[in-house]
Parts: C-alpha cells; structure tokens; sequence
C-alpha cells in the first residue's frame, strides 16, 4: 500500500509523522522500531536494494506491481488463453514474462466480430498511457488533451469503457509507480495517487485504499485544491467506509458531499445525480428504505434525461431503487413486482453495454434474482393467508356442533 505506517508495528503516521532510515527512507514510528527492523527485520539487507531502486516509497510500489500484475494475470487466464496482446503482439512479455488480462468489455460485446479483443499485458497498457501522457507534457498540450490522453491510464482505447477489478488495481500500481518520484505537490503525482486508491477499491482492497484516499485528502487540502477536487476525493472515502462496514460514518460524509455537489453544480449535474446514488446507497444499507426510494424517484427521470438510459450510472440508480423496493419488509405485492420488473428491464440494457462479464451485470443479475424470490415468497404468504382466511370464514358460517 502507500506507505503510511510504520514498517514495523504499522502505526500509522500519515504522510509527516515518525521518523527514516536515513539511507533508504523506509519510515519508523520511532527510534525502537527502527533499531528491531535493522536487527531482527532483515532491513540490514534490504536497505541498499531499496536505496538503489529509488528508495522505500518506489521499492514498495515496484513490488507492489509485481504482485498486482501475477494476480491480474492468474485471474484472466481463461479469458487469455490462446490469444496475443494487441499492442505487442506476443502472448508472454519478451521482456517482463509476464501473462495476458482481460479487464473491460472488449470481446463481451461486438468485440469478436470486430477483432477488439482487449487483451494485453499491463507493462503494454501502461507503456502506452505513459507514452501519450508524456508527449501531452512536453508539448504542453491544453487541458482537455491531457485528460483524455491520461485516461489511458484506466479506460480500454478500444471499447471506451474503464477497467476493472484487478486489472484497474494493477494499472493503478503502474501509475503510481511510474510517478511517484515527481515533487510532492506536483499534480500529476496527485492524479496518480488517486487512481492508485481507485484501483485498490476495484480489487476489493479497502483498509489500503482509505490509506491512499486520506492521504490524497491530506495532500489536497494542503495544495489548496478546489472544491471540486476534495468532495470527488471525500466521496472515495465515504465509499470505502461502508465497505469496511463503517456506514454511519459513510453515510454522514456521502450527505454531505451530496449537499456540496447541490451547491456547487446543481440538481441536474452528471457529478450530482452520482453523489445522490451514493447516498440513497448508504440509506439502504441502514434500512432507511423509505428515505432512499423517495430520494431515487426524484432522481432517476433527471438521469434519463441528462444521461440517457445507457449510462453506467442511470443503469446502477435502477438497481438501487429496486433494491429499496425488495430488501423492504414493509413492500407490497405491487412493490415488489415494480422492482422485479424495473431489474429485468435494466439488465438487458446492462448486458448490451458493458457484456456478460462486467462487474456491474454481475450484480444486477443476483439483485434479479434476489427480488424475484422475494416476490415469490410474499406471493405464498399471500396465498396461504389468504387459504386461512377462506376457512376461517367457512368454519364461522358453519352451524354449532349438535344444531339442527
């Protein structure tokens, strides 16, 4: 991860506090730390192979890649088998040895009529977004063309859609690594830090990525960063707390960043309509149902609107709300079948845009078949109360025993 913690007991020092190895910068909580890293720890030896690859910082990011990579490659093997990277054209990295990913959806959808598998190796990927970042800055290119061209960093060229999972995780590690050595306050460096917390959530490793997010936190509020840049940054953390279970906490800071995109952008705002999302997510992880069903109604026609009915986050707004219709215990039969219905209609819609294979699609179908077994189940509690109903009024409309 980031190097936030003492290498020893893992205290946590943020990015200022504790103290270096004065050869090779790996960072103490203090003076005991240090002496049993260097006597016990086997630092001793590693100390003048961290100096010469650049120091702690870039030791632990170029392991750290390495890791990334195998991991990335071991889990697109079948999706690889047999195929070429199509940047380099070979299925082992001549150089690296390193194996083929797989992480947007190339090859889910018109990917194999058209040849755009989007299989390559990640030392390929990276090669190249570092290669157009780096004319963009030597050209001194305005804006807009550097962002797009760093959205090499995380986006497939070819189906425009970002990686994900461990394939995003290992180009996070890529960036970080390639960057890392700038100044401290440089904005790339920032960029890459960012992406680096993102691909460490995508790859499900959150306690490493709220390090990373904090930190990027901290470095913005000291570079004096915008609005903007600090809720984007606020809303990755309130995400990253309610995967570690921490929802109170999530869902104050996502109200807050969401009233802070109110004020900045307004209602219809592609970065406000995603902060409402997150919020009514937060409310439905605490069962306030009824607060984010409310929230969902009021958003999703204006993300049809503005966005269309293909946007990756009009598709997830659906889902939420379906989701706060089914998880309901108070939902109605007509609750749940405007759930199930609003599910099966988005996952078509899902599956034609990102393919089978997405993370996305893969939710939706177990949100389908969650709300549609608990239509089935309301439909025989229905039923058998309605069964009981049925004797209890033929029993009362039957004459007492011995009447004539």
């Amino acid at each position: 991860m980031y190097l936030t913690k003492c290498a020893v007991c893992a205290t946590e020092l943020g990015l200022t506090l504790g103290k270096k190895c004065g050869r090779c910068s790996t960072r103490y909580c203090g003076q005991a730390c240090q002496e049993q890293h260097w006597k016990d720890g086997g630092h001793d030896k590693l100390c003048k192979k961290i100096k010469k690859a650049g120091g702690a910082e870039q030791y632990n990011a170029n392991e750290k890649y390495a890791e990334a990579v195998a991991v990335a490659a071991e889990a697109c093997a079948d999706d690889t088998k047999g195929q070429t990277c199509y940047i380099c054209m070979e299925a082992v990295h001549s150089r690296t040895r390193e194996g083929l990913v797989r992480g947007c959806a190339c090859g889910d959808r018109d990917g194999v009529a058209s040849g755009r598998t989007g299989i390559a190796h990640v030392s390929c990927l990276a090669e190249q977004a570092k290669i157009l970042v780096a004319e963009a800055e030597e050209n001194n290119l305005e804006y807009k063309v550097k962002s797009r061209r760093w959205e090499r960093w995380h986006t497939c060229s070819l189906c425009e859609q970002e990686y994900h999972g461990v394939v995003k995780c290992a180009l996070g590690w890529a960036c970080w690594k390639t960057y890392l050595g700038r100044p401290e306050m440089n904005e790339t460096r920032g960029m890459a830090m960012n992406l680096l917390g993102r691909g460490l959530f995508a790859a499900e490793h959150h306690a490493d990525a709220l390090s990373v997010s904090e930190a990027e936190l901290s470095w913005l509020r000291r570079r004096g960063a915008s609005v903007n840049d600090i809720l984007i940054v606020q809303s990755n953390i309130a995400n990253t707390y309610a995967y570690l279970g921490r929802h109170e906490h999530a869902l104050q800071l996502k109200r807050d960043v969401y009233s802070g995109r109110l004020r900045l952008n307004g209602e219809k705002h592609e970065d406000t309509l995603l902060e409402a999302n997150n919020y009514s997510t937060a409310l439905t992880r605490l069962d306030r149902f009824e607060e984010a069903r409310s929230l969902l109604r009021k958003i999703i026609p204006i993300a049809r609107r503005v966005l269309g009915e293909s946007s990756d986050l009009t598709i997830r707004m659906r889902a939420n709300y379906a989701i706060a219709l089914y998880r309901n215990d108070s939902a109605t039969l007509d609750d749940l079948r405007e759930a199930v219905t609003t599910i099966e209609d988005t996952e078509r819609i899902a599956r034609r845009v990102f393919g089978g294979a997405h993370p996305i699609v893969s939710n939706i179908e177990a949100c389908l078949r969650d709300g549609r077994l608990a239509l089935r189940r309301l439909r025989l509690r229905e039923t058998v109360r309605g069964d009981v109903s049925a004797l209890r009024d033929l029993m009362a409309a039957m004459p007492p025993p011995g009447s004539a």
